[in-house]
């Protein structure tokens, strides 16, 4: 019997070399004051729970941010248990990704750079990923 074959990636950015597109299990964009505006789910996971770690953190890093005068703000990564939320700063928003098994040095420049490629239209179009 052969593997599946992949899911359908028409219109999304190039996956760098060291994930792929079914290391992503969820999408969320947020605006630039932390508030979430869109997520999308997933064939392997249509959970968006995660989505609320993912605000606190936003808030948080506004809190610090303002009180320590923090700048340059590019990417945090939240773990959990299972999985782990890549925030990405974006010119107009912040795009987090959830990820299957994403170690933190896998977070590259040219992986930060990948997501910054995500926009929510490329998003909505994709038949990979549904709007929750």
């Amino acid at each position: 019997m052969s593997p599946p074959p992949p899911p359908a990636t028409s219109g999304l950015p190039a996956v760098p070399d060291d994930a792929t597109i079914q290391d992503i299990l969820g999408v969320a964009i947020f605006d630039m004051n932390g508030l979430p505006r869109e997520y999308y789910v997933t064939p392997s996971n249509t959970e968006t729970s995660w989505v609320q770690t993912v605000f606190q953190a936003l808030g948080l890093k506004s809190l610090l941010t303002a009180s320590l005068r923090l700048e340059g703000f590019q990417h945090i990564v939240i773990h959990t248990a299972e999985h782990a939320a890549v925030v990405i700063r974006q010119k107009n928003c912040y795009t987090a990704l959830l990820m299957r098994g994403l170690a933190s040095e896998a977070i590259t420049e040219t992986f930060v750079d990948w997501v910054r490629q995500f926009e929510a239209e490329t998003l909505r179009n994709s038949p990979y990923f549904r709007a929750a």
